[in-house]
């Protein structure tokens, strides 16, 4: 029975304290307002740019994903190495986990459509690419692999292309001239959107043997493949490493011509190769000349590319966030200034209370919680005003998310730093002597 009335009479006393605390904020209205906004502008700062730099993370990395998944890319960067068309089926057969490949070929021509006229990219690709780049097709169909060996004239239009050239008619079916011969459209391509330097959804996409003739090329310097799982994707590009060291001479043990047949890429060449170990294995493999800072061949996996972008991303958010917690922290200072101010305003008050027994943990309560009132109601103003700036940022055409994480760290950093720069106005308020303070009055 003793216990519980001990514990009933310190409820008492908490909640005489809260309300005093609440007396207290609005007694000054004006200087809580201003401690309140000063906390707000913290917290919505926190909100608004730790979702826009989550928004700008996930469009990122939907927009690599969206250049399809568990694609490998191998890709040429020294005129020295190039590949023939046949290397990537090859690849296929010798590489565990690679399922399909293509040849890639991009160039340029001139496209006309009755009185239209323009320059336009060229993909010159095989018949596995919608596949391969999880591209769907909006209309017709894609050309197939007899179109791809008999060279034919056929053409898939990216969807850029075709709403804007055409627009208002069925592309399927119409013929357009690519430096003079003629092609038929077959299909049209769905919007894909623009990936690392490219973007599809510009270019007409044909047989990559119509477009070694549009290019006047016989060899390629792109190939992209497809693994059914992320693992096997990453299995494949050590593999892939592995071969192309042999091929271009840097592993010794093993020398073989270049695919393609491209100068300069054997030992017999002269070029001065040395054995170097694949760069981020199990990620991405760069068979470089040592001492060049040139990659010769990169093979690289676009999950890697996904998971670069993500981290990337995250670490700018983080930075956005730190950058305006700074002023979180000085919305605390505001609160300490504040309360200091408050409670040598109010030594009579103090005083008085001490004297009708009021305890110095009483006091001590009092003045915490009013610390905890002010960045609590900045805080919850904080992040409606975050969230509404979101919304606007939304409309004029950045990319926003809302952040869980972003608003329960700013919330969480706002208690805490109101409640740890209360201590010190709280403790000094508990200190005030009643005799003191009523011989001051």
């Amino acid at each position: 029975m003793r216990q519980k009335n001990i514990f009933y009479s310190l409820w008492i006393r908490f909640c005489f304290s809260a309300q005093m605390a609440w007396h207290g904020i609005l007694a000054n209205p004006l200087r809580s307002g201003l401690t309140i906004l000063g906390v707000a502008i913290g917290v919505a700062s926190v909100v608004s740019l730790m979702g826009i730099g989550e928004g700008a993370r996930q469009a990122v990395v939907e927009q690599f994903k969206s250049l399809g998944s568990n694609v490998i890319v191998i890709k040429a960067h020294d005129a020295s190495v190039e590949f023939k068309p046949e290397d990537a089926e090859e690849l296929v057969e010798r590489v565990q986990g690679l399922d399909m490949a293509t040849p890639v070929i991009n160039t340029e021509a001139v496209m006309r459509w009755r009185r239209s006229r323009g320059n336009v990219n060229i993909l010159g690709v095989n018949n596995q690419y919608p596949e391969i780049r999880d591209h769907p097709l909006l209309a017709g169909h894609f050309f197939t692999n007899w179109h791809v060996l008999q060279r034919s004239p056929v053409a898939v239009l990216g969807y850029n292309i075709a709403s804007g050239l055409m627009a208002g008619r069925s592309p399927v079916g119409q013929t357009i001239t690519l430096n003079g011969r003629t092609y038929r459209v077959i299909g049209v391509l769905s919007a894909k959107g623009r990936g690392n330097a490219e973007n599809i959804d510009d270019m007409v996409v044909i047989p990559y043997t119509s477009a070694m003739q549009i290019a006047e090329k016989k060899t390629v310097v792109e190939i992209w493949g497809k693994a059914p799982s992320p693992d096997e994707a990453d299995l494949a590009v050590v593999q892939l490493g592995r071969i192309f060291k042999r091929r271009l001479g840097l592993d010794q043990s093993a020398p073989t011509p270049v695919p393609g047949g491209g100068e300069g890429g054997s030992p017999e060449s002269g070029a001065p190769y040395k054995p170097v170990e694949p760069t981020k294995e199990m990620k991405s493999s760069k068979p470089a000349i040592p001492g060049s800072g040139k990659d010769l061949i990169t093979i690289t996996s676009l999950n890697q590319l996904v998971e670069e972008a993500d981290k990337a991303n995250r670490v700018m958010t983080l930075l956005l966030g730190g950058i305006a917690a700074v002023s979180l922290l000085v919305g605390g200072l505001g609160i300490m200034n504040i309360m200091l101010v408050a409670v040598t305003e109010r030594t009579e008050e103090i005083g008085i209370r001490r004297a009708l027994g009021a305890k110095q943990g009483d006091l001590l309560t009092q003045f915490l919680l009013e610390a905890l009132y002010l960045s609590a109601i900045g805080a919850i103003a904080g992040t409606a005003g975050g969230l509404w700036g979101l919304n606007l940022f939304g409309r004029y055409g950045f990319e926003t998310a809302v952040s869980l994480q972003a608003i329960k760290i700013a919330t969480i950093v706002a208690l805490t730093s109101g409640l740890l720069f209360g201590i010190y106005p709280a403790i000094s308020a508990s200190s005030v002597m009643p005799v003191k303070a009523l011989r001051r009055q």
